[in-house]
């Protein structure tokens, strides 16, 4: 079996690449061909592709209290399931061009949550959904004070209507288990902290 990783954006052949939408968002279309595995040809074939920035999101924790911030908002993504379309998730923000995604949580935290982060550890980086869309995500666990967390947030002009709640850990991470929070970067945050907790209430103290 050969080992992974042996082709490289080398091994595609993008013939055409087309704006097919521009609003809120833009989504291209693509016309290309890649390596195969087995060697044969790939015909030529067609891809939408959702062309979005990086975004950084942030799990605000405070290792004193043992608490954790997460803010609940509408989501049009989330229209038509049985849940409610309004969820539980972390700071979060797109990458502007010029910021590191650190400058991007620090910003995001006082915008959506009025908190500052005394330190961040970043916890991975990750693609969103390869399959269609470019995003990538930057995701760091923020340490905060949570005594006077919570309330309502957001930025008018960006339609942005935020409550921030403040949690026990232990509550946030059942809320995960229970099927309660359902994004990827809270649920990936959540477990990570569900890992390490114990390090970082004795690191960041």
């Amino acid at each position: 079996m050969s080992a992974p990783f042996q082709f490289t954006a080398d091994d595609v052949k993008l013939t055409r690449q087309e704006t097919v939408y521009q609003g809120f968002f833009r989504m291209d279309k693509l016309w290309l061909t890649h390596a195969r595995f087995d060697g044969r040809p790939m015909p030529e074939f067609t891809r939408e592709l959702f062309i979005r920035g990086d975004a950084t999101c942030v799990l605000p924790y405070d290792p004193q209290r043992d608490e954790v911030v997460l803010l609940e908002q509408f989501r049009a993504g989330a229209l038509g399931r049985e849940q409610s379309p309004w969820l539980l998730e972390l700071v979060a923000g797109m990458n502007e061009t010029g910021e590191s995604p650190e400058d991007v949580a620090q910003r995001e935290g006082q915008e959506e949550a009025g908190l500052s982060f005394r330190r961040l550890d970043k916890i991975c980086e990750y693609l969103v959904s390869p399959g269609g869309t470019t995003e990538r995500v930057y995701l760091f666990c923020g340490q905060i004070s949570s005594a006077a967390a919570g309330g309502l947030y957001g930025v008018d002009h960006e339609h942005e209507d935020i409550r921030a709640h403040v949690f026990g850990a232990d509550q946030a991470i059942a809320m995960v288990a229970d099927g309660r929070i359902d994004n990827a970067a809270a649920i990936i945050a959540l477990q990570w902290l569900q890992l390490n907790r114990p390090r970082l209430r004795q690191e960041w103290r």
